[in-house]
Parts: structure tokens; C-alpha cells; sequence
């Protein structure tokens, strides 16, 4: 249960302060990398900011410690955390939010940040919302009977993922909120950090902008610790996240094993601005420390809570990889909601939109030019995929029953093989090729002009190398197949043979970023553009890849919640690009130019290489 430990005036809390921060490890990182940096730069120095001292007329806000050690995300750790609450808070109100990670050094009385003081005299003088600050230390997992400790605090902080983000959002502050009201606008909290804590406050804002959306950063560790250099690479990639970014560093901050972090945020500010975020950064010449960033805090909060009462945007009108792709002011569109689970879309050559509810055995159409969906069919259980050909012929991939099945106009059914896995299919003139995930095979199914079997009517082994092959698709030449290793990091190339249906020359080809929290990489379903980009429904959101096999861009999964399970493009122009996800099945209008598998076969543009 979770108990405080003590309830204090500030000016008490030095003593407890000065324990929590030994019990986190946080001496042991100052040994290993600070104590350096400090004997190198002990002349360094700068003025105290007037902001950090309190000042005579300015109500004081009140600083209470605590200790949580009920988490289920970090089982068995525990930590400290102290709550500022400002003068003017008044619960009838919800206050703004501000986290700080390595909490306790951040409301020291005598230490270089003394956020207690500074919040005061800035939501005195209207500078900053009224705003509880959460100041919370790493965990800790005691070893007991002498033995050492384990120290969480690179696990929580480094880790590229999602994880710190909901050990705070849905721990730590809900226990927060029992006391105090907080708002739910993420535009009106903010989340702070150094070196460690400095990425691991990015990281949170960055998964989930749904929650936080300011982020003040001093000497951060944007490097290869745990994979934070990749934020860099992924910033540039993401669509734009609605997130307003402080950063601060020296140009003699460390350079060591993992990286220089003077070069690391440097990358960082030049990914940030070329991604058209609104940042600001401050360089000096000092360490890894955090006397600089302690010097201009206050001036960082004035500027990372300007024009609080105006909500945060994010901007793709300058976006080079974004302005050809999507259209400014379009978002997604919820389109069909209360499935079970939604998979499988397919365009028809009149222009409707098709997808399943599998664990239903529903199959879903959306009429051409409308936003609502209408049962079909509800008697195909476990029917996994859909793909039409020229002649408005429908084929379903049912695993489940471990057959395909074809649906005529008239809506005669036509069962065309079975006995082997099929989880998702494409369907060409001269065949179908349909991945089987139990045998780790890509099947082919030859067929006439009237969509039956040719020959004995028995699928083909045609395609391994992926571990688990999932969604499958051809290039706009029909030259070659594309088919996702669900469990891998790569969508697979192969020629196709257009005589014998051989698959020819498999390699792993495309590259598919993945969760680095998680071990498989959870790829989907994919559509294509007649200019040859692959899209590619991912954990991550819609990756974008070009011909040459390179992620350009990453779009903004439509729901946190659920699987995004599969896309295809559509309506006029084969512009809307429609997703499934979870229970949802959602539009969204772009600048892309879609080409389904029964048009006419282009040849695209020379990429560059």
C-alpha cells in the first residue's frame, strides 16, 4: 500500500532528500561518469538565477514527500516521490502537471534547481499555469541481508519504449490524483529531466502525447545506452507529434562508451527542426552536470509554458516527407466501431471497401462514397483476409477452416483449396499466392480466367525464409511479391515467375521499424502506391517504404488501443487510405496514389538509390 513517508514543509526535506537520491544509485552514476566532468571543469560556474530564491510577497507553495511501492510495471520497486503544490491551487480547478525524474535533487532547498522557488515566482507572476509538480526518484529493488540492490533507474530511463511513460500515467499520478486535481490536457503538462532522466522525460511525451506534451531536457543521453540514438532516426520519420521541446548541453558533456552527448543532442535538435517541431535549445561549454541547466531553468520554463492557454500543433505543411504525402487538417476518421477484432481490407473495382470481424466470420462492406459499414456475410468463421480480382470476384482467405474461398457477384460460393494455412492472400491473373504462417510456407494457387484451379487444384510450396509470413503484395509491375515476416524486422522480395509461378531470388528486403521493448516485430497486413512505395500496418503505426527498401515515413496510428492490423487505399484517386485496428476501422485522406492487385500493371519511377 502506498503510505507516506513524511509530510513536511520544505525547508525540512534536505536531510531525506540528500538519503533518496543515495538509495536510487544515482551516486553510483555520479562516480562512474560525473565525478570526472566535475574534477575537469570545477571552474565552471554560473550566476545564480534571481527565479530560484524566494522572494518576499510571493506566496510559497508547500513540498510533501512520499513513497510508492506498489508497481506492477516495475514489480518489486521501490522510491520516493515528493509533490509540490503551489499556493494558488485550488481543487475546484485542476492544476496543470509538471514530472520530474531523478525527483528529489529538483525541490532540494539548497540544491541547483529548487523548482519550489522558481514555480512559485513564475505562476505568481502569471508566467506559467498554476501547476503540482511530481517529483519522482528511480526505483529500487532492495536486495536484503546485505546484498546489493538492483538500481532501475537505466532500465526505466534509457529504455526506448512505452513502459516508464504508463508506469507514470497509469500509476504513479492516479495515486497523485487521490490528493489533488489535476487536468487531463496534455497541453497543460510538461515533463522534465537530466542526462537519464532527460530521455526518459522525451520518451514519455513521445510514446504518448496523448498525455504529456512539453518537455524540458539538460544534458541528455540521446545515445547508445539502450537505443536512445535512435530517436534521432525516429523523429525525422514519425509523423509529427504535437510536443514543444526544450534542450540544453555542453559542448564537454560526456563521450564515452554509449556515445558523445554533445553530438547526440545536437542530432536531436537538428532531427527536431527538420520535423518542423517547436524546440529550443541552449549550448554552453560545460559538462555532465547540471549547473547550466539549473542557471537557465527558469528562463526554459517561461519559454516551455509561453502561451499556455493555446494548445500545442503539430505541423506537416514543411514536412519534406510528409507535404507530398498528407494533406494539412486531415486526420483519421473513425469509420466502424464495436467489432471483435477487424482485419483484411480490399477495394473493389467499383470503388467499395471491404473488411472482416474474423472472430465473427463477418465479412464488412463500405459502399463507395460513404463513411458507415453494412454486414455482408456472417457465416465464414475465422476468415482472415480479402483480396478481389478484375472481374468483382471476391477471395477469402479463412485459416480457421485452412481454405480459400471464392465469392462471386451473384454471391455463389466456390471453395478453391484447403488443407493448408492461409493467412492472407493476393490474387493475380495467373494464380493466387497466399501466405501459410503453420508451414512457414508463401502457397500458389494456379488458376484460369474464370478464377478456378488449374491442374490437379493442390497449392504449391513456392516461398520460405520468413519466420512467420503474413501479409503479402505485388508491385505495381507484378514483377515481384512482398510478404511480411510478422516475427521478423524485414518484409521479403521475390520475383515472380509469371509462367510457372515460382517465386525466385527471396530475400529479406524491406526494413520494418519495430518496438524495441518487444521481441517480434508484429508487421502486418500491406498495401502498395504506383510509384512502388510499400505501406506496411506495424505495431509502430503505417511505415512507408520506398522501392529500395528504406522506411521514409511513419504515420500516426489511428487508436493506441488495439492491433493496427492491415491498410489499403481507395476511394477517388486511390487516395483514402483505410486501416484496420483493433475493434475500429478507420479513413483517413491523403496525397498518396494507391494501386490495387486487378488494375493494370504500371511500371514505377527509377527510385534513387
Amino acid at each position: 500500500m502506498n503510505t507516506a513517508i513524511h509530510q513536511c514543509p520544505r525547508l525540512r526535506l534536505a536531510g531525506s532528500l540528500t538519503a533518496s537520491l543515495t538509495r536510487t544509485g544515482v551516486h553510483v552514476f555520479a562516480v562512474m561518469f560525473l565525478l570526472p566532468a566535475l574534477v575537469v571543469f570545477a571552474q565552471e560556474s554560473y550566476p545564480v538565477h534571481p527565479d530560484t530564491v524566494a522572494k518576499d510577497g510571493v506566496p510559497q507553495g508547500v513540498v510533501t514527500a512520499h513513497r510508492f511501492t506498489d508497481s506492477t510495471v516495475y514489480p518489486g520497486t521501490e522510491r520516493d516521490y515528493f509533490v509540490y503544490v503551489p499556493a494558488q491551487y485550488d481543487k475546484s480547478s485542476p492544476a496543470a502537471l509538471m514530472v520530474f525524474q531523478d525527483g528529489a535533487k529538483y525541490v532540494q532547498d539548497k540544491g541547483e534547481y529548487r523548482i519550489h522557488h522558481v514555480f512559485d515566482n513564475l505562476i505568481h507572476r502569471g508566467e506559467m499555469p498554476v501547476t503540482i509538480a511530481i517529483c519522482v526518484n528511480p526505483g529500487v529493488v532492495p536486495g536484503g541481508n546485505g546484498a546489493q540492490d538492483r538500481f532501475n533507474r537505466s532500465f526505466e530511463y534509457d529504455t526506448v519504449s512505452d513502459r516508464y511513460a504508463s508506469f507514470l500515467i497509469d500509476e504513479l499520478i492516479p495515486e497523485v490524483r487521490k490528493s489533488y486535481a489535476i487536468t487531463d490536457d496534455p497541453n497543460l503538462r510538461a515533463i522534465g529531466g537530466s542526462s537519464s532522466g532527460a530521455i526518459a522525460a522525451f520518451g514519455v511525451a513521445w510514446h504518448r502525447s496523448d498525455q504529456f506534451r512539453r518537455v524540458f531536457s539538460t544534458v541528455g543521453t540521446f545515445v547508445g545506452l539502450r537505443g536512445g540514438n535512435e530517436y534521432a532516426t525516429l523523429v525525422r520519420k514519425y509523423e509529427p507529434k504535437p510536443l514543444r521541446i526544450f534542450l540544453q548541453d555542453g559542448s564537454n558533456d560526456l563521450n564515452i562508451y554509449g556515445g558523445s552527448w554533445w553530438h547526440a543532442n545536437q542530432s536531436m535538435l537538428a532531427s527536431l527542426q527538420w520535423a518542423s517541431y517547436q524546440v529550443k535549445n541552449v549550448w554552453g561549454e560545460g559538462g555532465h552536470n547540471g549547473k547550466h541547466g539549473a542557471a537557465i531553468f527558469p528562463d526554459a520554463m517561461r519559454w516551455l509554458w509561453q502561451d499556455f492557454d493555446q494548445p500545442i500543433e503539430s505541423d506537416v505543411s514543411n514536412h519534406p516527407e510528409l507535404k507530398d504525402r498528407l494533406i494539412e487538417g486531415e486526420s483519421w476518421k473513425l469509420i466502424s466501431d464495436g467489432h471483435k477484432y477487424t482485419e483484411g481490407p480490399a477495394v473493389a473495382p467499383n470503388g467499395d471497401v471491404y473488411f472482416i470481424d474474423g472472430p465473427r466470420g463477418e465479412i464488412w462492406k463500405i459502399a463507395s462514397g460513404t463513411d458507415h459499414a453494412t454486414k455482408f456475410v456472417d457465416d465464414l468463421p475465422g476468415v482472415s483476409a480479402l483480396m478481389f480480382d478484375a472481374e468483382g470476384r471476391l477471395y477469402c482467405a479463412r485459416n480457421t477452416a485452412l481454405t480459400v474461398t471464392r465469392i462471386d457477384p451473384d454471391g455463389g460460393r466456390t471453395d478453391l483449396c484447403s488443407g493448408v494455412s492461409c493467412n492472407d492472400l493476393v490474387v493475380l491473373d495467373h494464380g493466387i499466392y497466399f501466405t501459410g504462417p503453420t508451414e512457414q510456407a508463401v502457397w500458389y494457387l494456379p488458376i484460369d480466367a474464370n478464377g478456378n484451379p488449374r491442374g490437379d487444384g493442390k497449392p504449391i510450396n513456392v516461398g520460405a525464409g520468413p519466420k512467420k509470413p503474413n501479409g503479402l503484395i505485388v508491385t505495381p509491375d507484378r514483377r515481384f511479391l512482398m510478404v511480411v515476416d510478422a516475427e521478423g524486422r524485414y518484409v521479403w522480395s521475390y520475383k515472380i515467375d509469371s509462367q510457372s509461378g515460382e517465386l525466385l531470388h527471396g530475400q529479406p528486403y524491406s526494413y520494418v521499424h519495430t518496438p524495441q521493448d518487444d521481441m517480434i516485430g508484429g508487421a502486418d497486413g500491406v498495401t502498395m502506391t504506383k510509384d512502388g512505395s510499400l505501406l506496411v500496418a506495424t505495431k509502430l503505426g503505417i511505415q512507408i517504404i520506398d522501392p529500395p527498401g528504406r522506411v521514409h515515413l511513419i504515420l500516426s496510428r489511428p487508436s493506441l488501443s488495439g492491433k493496427l492490423s492491415n491498410c489499403v487505399l481507395a476511394g477517388e484517386e486511390m487516395s483514402t487510405l483505410y486501416v484496420t485496428c483493433g475493434s475500429k476501422v478507420f479513413s483517413r485522406k491523403t496525397k498518396l496514389d494507391g494501386i490495387a492487385p486487378w488494375q493494370p500493371a504500371v511500371v514505377p519511377p527509377k527510385p534513387r538509390l
